[in-house]
C-alpha cells in the first residue's frame, strides 16, 4: 500500500504508491520549523504524515494573516508544483511531525496518470477557493464582531452526538484568532468577554464551547442581509 495510503488524496485508491515514494524524500520537523517560506522557488509537494502545520501570509509591513492549519493526511505546496511560480505563503510547524516531500515532476506524473487523484485534487482546490472567497466577502462586508462569530463557527465541531453546542479544541489563543480575521488581540479579548457575559461561549478545561451556535449563525446571516 505504501506510507502515503492514509493521505486523503489517495485513500481507498488502487495506486502503486511505493513507486512514487521511492522517488520522494521524507522530512521530520520540529515545532516552529519553517517548511515552506514566502517567495521560495521550490516546487516540491508536501504530504503531511504526522504533526500539524500552520499556513499564513505576511504583508509588506510584517502583519501576518493565518489562512489555515493542517493535520495529518493533508497536502500543501501543490500550486507551485503545477505552475512553477514562487511560493505564495509560509508553512511552519506547530508540532513535531513528518512529511513526504515529493518533487513536482513525480507529483505531476502521479496526478496525470491517475484520474481519480486528479479529480480529488481539483475538488480540494475548489473547496479551498470557495473558503477563501467566503473569507474575502466577510472581510469586505462584515464588521469585526461578525467576522469573529463566523470564524468561531468555522473552527468548531459539534459537541457530542446530540445537542446544539459546538466546541473548539484546544481553545484558540486570542492573538491567533486576531491573526485569522485581521484585527488586534485586545479587540478579540473584549469580544470574548461580551460573548461570555451573554452566555454564548464558555471556556472549559481544554476547550472553548459555543453554547448557542445558532444565535451566532443568525447574527452573521442578519449582518450579511443588512450589509453594514
Amino acid at each position: 500500500m505504501g506510507r502515503l495510503a492514509g493521505i486523503h488524496l489517495f485513500r481507498g485508491l488502487e495506486i502503486d504508491l511505493p513507486l512514487y515514494e521511492a522517488r520522494s524524500n521524507w522530512r521530520r520537523f520540529e515545532p516552529e520549523e519553517v517548511l515552506v517560506d514566502f517567495d521560495e522557488l521550490s516546487t516540491d509537494v508536501y504530504f503531511l504524515l504526522s504533526g500539524e502545520v500552520r499556513v499564513l501570509m505576511r504583508t509588506a509591513s510584517g502583519k501576518e494573516i493565518i489562512l489555515n492549519e493542517m493535520r495529518p493526511g493533508e497536502v500543501f505546496g501543490e500550486l507551485a508544483a503545477l505552475d512553477g511560480i514562487k511560493r505564495s505563503a509560509n508553512v511552519s510547524a506547530l508540532t513535531r511531525g513528518e512529511a513526504c516531500v515529493m518533487p513536482a515532476l513525480v507529483f505531476k506524473e502521479l496526478l496525470f496518470s491517475n484520474r481519480a487523484v486528479a479529480e480529488r485534487l481539483f475538488c480540494l482546490m475548489a473547496s479551498r477557493l470557495r473558503e477563501l472567497n467566503a473569507k474575502f466577502m466577510e472581510q469586505t462586508v462584515l464588521d469585526l464582531r461578525h467576522r469573529l462569530y463566523s470564524e468561531l463557527l468555522r473552527l468548531s465541531v459539534p459537541r457530542g452526538d446530540k445537542g446544539i453546542e459546538r466546541v473548539i479544541t484546544p481553545p484558540p489563543f486570542h492573538h491567533i484568532v486576531a491573526a485569522r480575521i485581521g484585527c488586534r488581540r485586545e479587540q478579540i479579548t473584549r469580544e470574548f468577554t461580551m460573548l461570555t457575559q451573554e452566555g454564548l461561549i464558555e471556556r472549559t478545561r481544554g476547550a472553548l464551547v459555543l453554547r448557542q451556535p445558532d444565535v451566532l449563525k443568525a447574527r452573521v446571516a442578519e449582518a450579511l442581509r443588512t450589509d453594514h
